[in-house]
Order: structure tokens, then sequence, then C-alpha cells
């Protein structure tokens, strides 16, 4: 279901981390919402908590407990990497670039809403 590569990168991440399998306590239950009666049925939902930082992450967002299990690890090796790394981080390098574009969008927004107003404004006066 995940590829080998994807695998490898995260056991790269947590070795650079310092994050150990031992200290992450893990739980299976069952999912809620869409799916079925499949779903209600089987422990699709993957809960992880770090033991030293105390991060809790829940994750139910496929069908499949391989995946879940894998989306939660991988979740909680960014949010360790944030407090780790702080700004320096790839997650809030990601976030940073994504505010600054709609900073751009909003500022060319509003500009061409002022040119609006005030040419409307020029041209009701003459």
């Amino acid at each position: 279901m995940i590829s080998k590569t994807k695998e490898e990168a995260l056991k790269k991440t947590f070795y650079e981390l310092g994050i150990q399998e031992s200290d992450i306590e893990e739980k299976f239950i069952l999912s809620k919402g869409k799916g079925g009666q499949k779903v209600n049925k089987t422990s699709t939902c993957v809960y992880i908590k770090h033991k030293p930082t105390g991060i809790e992450i829940k994750c139910h967002d496929s069908r499949s407990q391989v995946l879940n299990r894998f989306l939660a690890r991988r979740r909680l090796a960014e949010k360790i990497e944030i407090i780790k790394k702080g700004r320096k981080s790839a997650v809030f390098k990601t976030q940073d670039k994504i505010r600054r574009q709609k900073r751009k969008r909003h500022k060319r927004a509003k500009k061409k809403m002022e040119g609006k107003y005030f040419s409307q404004e020029d041209s009701g006066t003459k």
C-alpha cells in the first residue's frame, strides 16, 4: 500500500529527529463516519502518543489501517520537527510561503478595489 521509498523517508526523518519506536504508544480505535458498516466493525482509526513530548495524533483519513498508521506517524514527525527546528522546519516554510502568497493576493485585490472606487468617485463629480 505504501511505497518503500516513503517508508524509508519516514524512517530517515524519525532518525534525524531522534524519534524512537519505543517512545510511541499506539492504539487502534473503531472509526466513525463515511464508509458504511465495514468502517463501524473494524479498528482502522490510529491513535499515537509520543511519550517524551506528550503529542497525541489521531488519524482516520482512510479505510486502511496501514495507511492511517503511516499518515499518523508522518504527522507526528512534522509536529516534532516544528517543535525542534522552529522557523527552519520544512513544514513552517511551506506554511509561510502560502501565507505570503495570500497576503500578495489580498494586497492586489485591495489595490484593484481602491482603483475602481476612486475612478467611480471621479466620474460621478464631473
